[in-house]
Formats: structure tokens, sequence, C-alpha cells
């Protein structure tokens, strides 16, 4: 395990990653590139149904300064500079995207043995404020995330989380909406060898005391393929298989029918990355 608690971020990532990374409705493809000097280029395309949508981003790493500059079809500039450990445990990433004035950002991340804290600040004269943290170990952990907006002089965001950690077997609990969902999650190695896992996730409502509960799997055919699948209790079922065809390409085609609406035509997703 993972020295230290982490950052808020972290808390039920792994039941997160499990249930919804990798599952798409749309069309995507990305290839990256690298000159002589290890500069780092790359292109997606992402077509989500009769819209296209394109954008290349260039990596620039010097020492511990990574530079990312990238310019998508609506001819916005995103520029994000990342300074890894100025000190030790510390790092710091400035964004900003032109031609938006507002979106200026300089965040500050901190790792201790038994604390992880994140802060940021909008690059405004009236910003939002964000902070998280959190305490503990790499078994148990307790935090939260808040935001403020000075302009408006009320909390934007007020999260909490706990989660706790052991060698097979991950749970979280958190606190959303200013109060207004719960939802529990659980991540379970069944078999590390095969990365067979089994995970869950229940959200609360308290305004529509509504519930949604979802279950998913994962299991690797071979140490290049994996499949996935999961279901909720609206009777959405989803599933997926991924492909690495060489050192971190990936194929991956997902599909996702609704039990409730047959007639429905169900959902179909491609995404192919290339890396040399």
């Amino acid at each position: 395990m993972a020295k230290g608690p982490g950052l808020y971020t972290e808390i039920g990532k792994k039941a997160r990653d499990l249930l919804y990374k990798d599952y798409q409705s749309d069309h995507k493809f990305t290839i990256t590139t690298y000159s002589p000097t290890g500069v780092a280029i790359t292109s997606s395309a992402v077509k989500k149904g009769d819209l296209f949508l394109a954008d290349v981003n260039t990596q620039l790493k010097n020492k511990n300064v990574t530079t990312d500059i990238k310019v998508d079809t609506s001819s916005n500039l995103f520029t994000t500079i990342t300074v890894d450990e100025p000190c030790p445990g510390l790092k710091t990433i400035l964004s900003f995207k032109v031609p938006d004035q507002r979106s200026g950002k300089l965040e500050l991340q901190y790792l201790h043995d038994y604390a992880g804290v994140s802060s940021s600040v909008g690059l405004t004269a009236n910003p939002i404020v964000n902070f998280s943290g959190v305490v503990g170990t790499n078994v148990v952990a307790l935090g939260t995330d808040v935001s403020f907006d000075t302009k408006e002089g009320n909390f934007t965001k007020c999260n909490a989380g706990l989660s706790f950690t052991n060698a097979d077997l991950i749970a979280a609990l958190t606190l959303n909406d200013k109060g207004e969902t719960l939802n529990a999650s659980y991540y379970h190695s069944v078999r590390p060898l095969t990365s067979t896992a089994v995970g869950g996730e229940i959200s609360h409502s308290f305004s529509t005391n509504e519930n949604t509960i979802t279950a998913g799997t994962q299991h690797s055919l071979d140490p290049f393929t994996t499949v996935k699948a999961r279901v909720n209790n609206f009777g959405k079922v989803s599933a997926l298989i991924q492909h690495e065809w060489r050192p971190k390409s990936l194929f991956t085609i997902s599909g996702e029918v609704d039990t409730k609406a047959i007639d429905k035509t169900a959902k179909f997703g491609l995404a192919l990355a290339l890396k040399p």
C-alpha cells in the first residue's frame, strides 16, 4: 500500500475507476509522439453524435518542471505548469486558459506521512478558494473538501469523506453536495494475479429520497486483455473489453443496454490510444 493517506480525490477512487473508468458511448482516437528532445505531442479527436472535437497537447519537461500546452478546435489555449517537489512533499500547479481571463488558478499540493493537503485560488479580483485536506494513515483517512466564492460570500462546495484500506479491500463513505448526497462504495481485489475485482456504490439523495445502486467487476483474460461489466438498479447494463496490443497502446470497445427499454438502440463506444 502507498505511504500516507494521499489527497482527498483518492477517497473512493479505486471503486470509481472500477465502475466508471473507460466506459464511454463516443468514438475517441488519441496518438502520442515524441521528438528527439523528449517533447511529447498528443493529438486527440472525439466524435460525439454529429459533433466532432479535437485538440493537440504538447508536454515539455525540464528537470522538475512540466509544461502542458493544449489547443482545441474552439481556439482555446490551455496552459498548465507543474513544479514537482520544489521542497519535499510539495507540488505547485499554475493553470490558465486563453482567452478566458478568469480561468487562472494556482494550486499547492502537499503530501505527508499522516496528511495530504491541496489548496487552490483563482487569479482574479474575487477568486474562488478551494481547500481539501486528509488526515490519517494509509489504512484509515478522514478528509474534507470545501470551496468558497469570495465574490458571492458563500460556500459553493462542502464535502467530507472517510476511507478504510487493507490488503484487498477499500471502503469509502462521502457526504457531498452540502450534505444532500451520501455515497458509500467498496472495492475488493478477489484475485490479484488476474486483476479480478468486484465493487459497488450506493448513492442516496436526501432531497429526493432516491437511491442509486451500481455494482461492477473486472477480470484480465490474459496479461494484455481486460473485461469489465457493471449494472445499476435502473436496469442499465454496461460492458467493455480493453486490449493492450503494444505497451501503453490501448484499444477499447464498450457498450450499454437499457434493459427496461429494449426498443431503444444500444450505445457503443470505441477508443484507440496509440503510443510509440
